[in-house]
């Protein structure tokens, strides 16, 4: 299976000349790309406690603790939308919408009603893409992606999605802006922004240009009621395209690896370089060894470029990379010295953790349920820390797990044990596998050293 080619760019852009011009419709556009957009009905249980004075501790001396106030398990359910980009019944949409989902079902727009199950969850980009469990020989129609860096602000676009859950609805309004940052806690933030009506049940649904091609996925909007105020937000659809080729392929999201810290280029630090004006990702640090030490950049760069295509600030310049396939020759326009030239750069995969990179604690200790990863400097750099970090840093805590009544969260830097430093995820296994009366825990979390006794 693979997803249809991205389609041609647009034709010119005319402003309508005419009243009669003006008053053309959108009903074909929408007629041929609403059969792709689906509604999305995500279950989740979740435990609710059977009393509210279950944490009362009046209550709690009287009637023999929480044992007695039995949490029970509460049905609810979210909705969302979804684009169907595949014919052999492959959805796109948001992670959010279903993320920590029981059950996840679709509807499209005969009526027809499906079971999907999620094949990838991907946080960094909040997508998701469903599959089809059982299409009963059934073809689907799938959209064509469009190449959303040949949008424009002010180009006309459709909204379609199931917003309050009132049925599929199409909304229209222009690109109010591009490359907008800020707006979620995801890696990749830059988004399209338009002023085409989203509200709470758009998520994961379709942004369309006027050929009925996919330009992103509706994702988020700012507001201060929960409903429009004209200020919405979608993923373009080159990033999209990538996790949805994924979903289709079955094989993993391989993401480039720059291999440096950079920082935005304010208007003090532009007049110090001698710039006109402050665009640019400057260069903070250089991983060592990473791809951009070795394709010669060094703490004081400015990149302004992508393959042609100018960067404002890190967000911008870690999109077009990411957007780029692992191993393609790509150009960096690099300004250093007052001169700007341009630098071939071959798009680098991060490595990938070894076996023995990884740890996991099962069996009776006090940090069973405890999965760790042993810090290089991708892995320091993704969580903020320096590249020369040390330790190893917690990656996963089982629910109900020893680890997780010791307290230990997801992101703690482990950096010693009863005073052995924690330099490998091998040394952590065999230190936290034994028996002790009590550990002596240094660990890093949020920035700061955290010292604690517990028993063992």
């Amino acid at each position: 299976m693979a997803l249809t080619p991205v389609a041609a760019p647009p034709s010119e852009r005319v402003v309508p000349a005419s009243d009669g011009q003006i008053k053309l419709s959108f009903a074909p556009v929408v007629k041929a790309v609403a059969p792709s957009v689906v509604n999305v009905y995500a279950t989740t249980i979740e435990q609710q406690s059977a009393s509210p004075f279950a944490n009362d501790p009046f209550f709690q001396r009287f009637f023999g603790g929480q044992g007695q106030f039995q949490s029970r398990p509460r049905e609810s359910q979210s909705l969302g939308s979804g684009v169907m980009v595949d014919s052999s019944g492959m959805i796109l949409t948001n992670r959010h919408v279903i993320e920590g989902a029981t059950d996840v079902r679709i509807a499209l727009s005969d009526g027809r009603e499906f079971a999907v199950d999620v094949t990838v969850e991907d946080a960094q980009t909040d997508l998701a893409v469903l599959k089809i469990r059982d299409p009963k020989g059934a073809t689907f129609p799938a959209i064509t992606f469009a190449d959303s860096d040949a949008l424009q602000v002010g180009d006309l676009v459709l909204a379609i999605g199931n917003p309050f859950g009132v049925g599929q609805t199409v909304t229209s309004g222009i690109v109010s802006g591009l490359a907008r940052t800020g707006v979620e806690s995801s890696d990749y933030e830059f988004f399209i922004q338009t002023d085409a009506a989203i509200n709470p049940g758009n998520s994961g649904g379709a942004l369309v240009d006027l050929e009925g091609h996919l330009v992103g996925i509706n994702t988020a909007i700012y507001s201060q009621t929960g409903g429009s105020v004209g200020i919405g937000f979608a993923i373009p659809a080159n990033m999209a395209r990538l996790v949805a080729e994924a979903g289709v392929s079955g094989g993993a999201i391989v993401r480039p690896w720059f291999g440096a810290k950079m920082q935005a280029v304010n208007s003090d630090i532009a007049n110090s370089l001698g710039m006109a004006a402050p665009h640019g990702a400057l260069i903070t640090e250089v991983a060592p060894d990473g791809p951009a030490a070795k394709a010669g950049f060094a703490s004081g760069d400015v990149i302004l470029s992508v393959d042609g295509v100018a960067v404002d600030d890190p967000s911008a310049f870690n999109f077009r990379l990411a957007t780029k396939p692992i191993g393609k020759r790509t150009s960096l326009q690099r300004l250093r010295g007052g001169k700007s030239e341009d630098v071939p750069f071959y798009v680098e995969a991060a490595p990938v953790a070894s076996a023995d990179m990884v740890a996991k604690i099962d069996g009776n200790s006090r940090f069973s349920g405890t999965t760790v990863q042993q810090l290089t400097p991708d892995l320091a750099e993704s969580k903020g820390l320096p590249y020369d970090s040390q330790g190893v840093i917690v990656t996963a805590i089982a629910k109900g797990s020893a680890a997780e009544q010791m307290g230990l969260e997801v992101d703690d830097v482990v950096l010693s044990l009863n005073d052995a430093a924690m330099d490998t995820a091998k040394t952590f296994e065999q230190t936290a596998s034994q028996r002790v009366r009590t550990w002596q825990v240094i660990l890093q979390r949020g920035g700061r050293v955290l010292r604690s006794i517990v028993s063992g």
